[in-house]
């Protein structure tokens, strides 16, 4: 075969270049001219980006041969990325191409970075955050300002312990105190009683490898079987439907008293076994001799009582309310642990505590020791009622509100931030569904005065499906948002059953029911977040609840409780209430963290100043004019004045 011959092709002379096929590009312009018409301001940034460089005839290679420097690493399919909506800036080279983006375009200032979402923050940005956790610097990603890295030393750290002490933490004296008591945990948790879960990356405590020193590292520890079975069966003595035969008793606990009971109990338990010369300082009880038979002793309760004035420096209500306990259990006829001397044979010796002949008492005249008891207790709480002193001042976070002449106006900032900051759903869909659970949280919140428990715990009837009866909603003590088809509107039910002050006049055996008005985006918000809910639920069970978590790899359960509920407010109020004075973002100057509890204080210090009524400011929040008077009446002195002074002012302004 005859091979084909190849065409000979002249090299071109050295020197000479030879030219690329297709179009020459185009001259660099460092300011084009835009395109004459007018345009509407996009919202979101991927739109705004692309309509403004279509206006100044700008591709993306274009554009950036334009802004991007020789030796820059900058590639055109970035731009390619943030056009298409598939990525967006997070580092500071990309805030800094933006920049010019906006210089070439003549745009302000700024322009493209406020279309941003502010959960486009990176924590790949902050490079000279030293020192600093992982999980510490995702918390504090969204409070530092985009030129972090660029600030001197002295000022970053000045940011950073600015943002640990106002916006994490808290300033108050007992948000330090509550910071530095929760590193060391001493509580005994009881696994399966109520909502009480185990205890992770701890032994159960009748292993024999919980030693001395593992008590003394701190940390909760589960229940010993024995004292378990105690307290299973003191919470069924007093939150079963009927007495049991054989036993008496004086009212019963719902499901909120048991478990702070329960919790409160824990604690006192834990204290009385960690060891003496650890964190805690407690006694050093060993675990196995733990029994609620010790809340038959004074000397146990005056070794916890004075533990407790040492570790926080003085006396509460929360020691009185204690020692109620103490009063209720041993009480005659109707006390259970008078009830139940079998528990003087889990009784053991602990020296400085319980004696041999204590022991021996109390297995041969039990009532005689809850009579010394009750007697002792019955002192104690009025010589702790004397000094007792509040530790934690509830309106504290929100003063700076609640001095205003509008608090619920102030508060209000707190929602509109929400909307102005509300993620892009096509982009962030998670995330936009958490900021509109926020602000739904706050605004029907502060149109319905609702405590926690009731807020967290309402169900959701969608438009279309049958609402649940009163009769359903009262066996559940739970409430529920539902779409009243009489009334065109959107209402909250709650039976008064389900009120912590059920039997209170305000409700007359009748049930709360409350039309949300269609005011500020409330309903629109309403219907994008059940649109939006699934996704917070990824494929875990639908609690049914309103309100649901964000259900990730670690947590399989959408519902909230009282404690992440309380976070998840808190979170919200670090994000959009709290102004930062170093990213310009927040509402409210001087606020501090706080949870779902303060909106209550809000709408009833706000309708106090309005119109100086007790009556109607219990109105709002679902209780009685005494209750208001004796928690809010500290706002009102001057504002009474202040509304008398109006009316007799009017005397003045027209000459007689």
């Amino acid at each position: 075969m005859v091979p084909i011959p190849r065409t000979a092709h002249p090299r071109p002379p050295c020197g000479s270049s030879k030219s690329k096929p297709g179009p020459k590009p185009r001259p660099i312009v460092e300011l084009p001219q835009a395109a004459s018409g007018s345009w509407e301001d996009p919202a979101d940034f991927p739109t705004a980006l692309a309509l403004h460089m279509q206006r100044h005839g700008d591709s993306c290679w274009q554009l950036c041969r334009s802004i991007v420097k020789p030796v820059e690493a900058f590639d055109r399919r970035t731009v390619q990325s943030w056009v298409s909506g598939d990525n967006c800036p997070a580092t500071l080279e990309s805030f800094e191409i933006l920049r010019r983006i906006e210089l070439r375009y003549r745009l302000p200032v700024g322009y493209f970075r406020s279309k941003l979402s502010v959960t486009n923050r990176s924590t790949r940005s902050l490079r000279k955050l030293e020192g600093v956790s992982t999980a510490e610097r995702r918390r504090l990603a969204w409070h530092l300002p985009e030129d972090f890295d660029l600030r001197s030393r002295e000022e970053r750290q000045e940011i950073i312990d600015w943002v640990r002490r106002v916006i994490i933490t808290g300033t108050t004296d007992y948000r330090k105190y509550q910071a530095a008591a929760m590193k060391h945990r001493f509580a005994i948790r009881f696994p399966g009683l109520l909502d009480q879960s185990s205890v992770r990356n701890r032994a159960p405590s009748d292993d024999p490898s919980i030693t001395r020193a593992a008590r003394y590292a701190g940390g909760n520890i589960c229940a010993p079987p024995p004292l378990m079975e105690e307290m299973r069966e003191l919470l069924a003595f007093k939150m079963s439907t009927l007495t049991a035969v054989g036993y008496q008793r004086t009212g019963m606990w719902g499901h909120e008293t048991a478990s702070q009971k329960l919790e409160h109990l824990g604690l006192m338990l834990g204290a009385l076994a960690a060891a003496p010369d650890g964190p805690v300082s407690g006694y050093g009880v060993p675990i196995r001799n733990l029994t609620l038979a010790l809340l038959a002793f004074p000397a146990v309760w005056d070794w916890y009582l004075r533990w407790r004035e040492r570790k926080r420096g003085l006396f509460t209500a929360w020691e009185v309310d204690m020692l109620r306990t103490a009063l209720a259990v041993t009480r005659k006829e109707t006390g259970w642990l008078r009830q139940n001397p079998k528990l003087a044979e889990h009784l053991d010796i602990i020296p400085g505590l319980i004696s041999e002949e204590d022991i021996s008492r109390a297995n041969n005249c039990w009532n005689l020791v809850c009579d010394e008891m009750y007697t002792c207790a019955s002192r104690l709480v009025k010589e702790i009622e004397r000094v007792a002193r509040v530790h934690r001042d509830p309106f504290e976070p929100i003063l700076v509100v609640l001095e205003s002449e509008s608090p619920l106006g102030e508060y209000r900032k707190i929602t509109e931030e929400i909307s102005q900051s509300m993620p892009d759903e096509r982009r962030y869909p998670v995330a936009a569904a958490e900021g509109l659970r926020s602000f739904l949280m706050l605004r029907i919140g502060l149109h319905s005065g609702l405590r926690q428990k009731n807020l967290r715990q309402m169900l959701y009837c969608p438009p279309g499906e049958i609402p649940a009866s009163e009769r359903n909603l009262s066996d559940l003590r739970r409430g529920q948002l539902r779409w009243n088809t009489r009334e065109n509107a959107w209402e909250v039910f709650i039976p008064s059953s389900a009120f912590k002050n059920a039997n209170s006049s305000y409700f007359g055996n009748k049930p709360y029911q409350l039309r949300l008005p269609d005011l500020g985006g409330l309903y629109e918000a309403i219907e994008r977040y059940t649109f939006a809910r699934p996704r917070l639920l990824h494929s875990a069970t639908d609690p049914q609840a309103f309100f649901v978590k964000t259900v990730k790899k670690t947590s399989a359960d959408a519902a909230y409780d009282q404690t992440t509920f309380y976070e998840a407010w808190r979170l919200t109020i670090q994000r959009y209430g709290i102004f930062n004075p170093y990213t310009g973002r927040g509402a409210i100057e001087g606020l501090l963290p706080h949870g779902p509890h303060n909106v209550r204080d809000v709408l009833a210090t706000h309708i106090l100043k309005k119109t100086g009524s007790y009556e109607q400011a219990s109105y709002a929040i679902q209780d009685t004019p005494e209750m208001v008077a004796k928690h809010y009446g500290r706002f009102l002195p001057q504002d009474k004045a202040a509304l008398a002074a109006k009316i007799l002012n009017k005397v003045w302004e027209h000459p007689a």
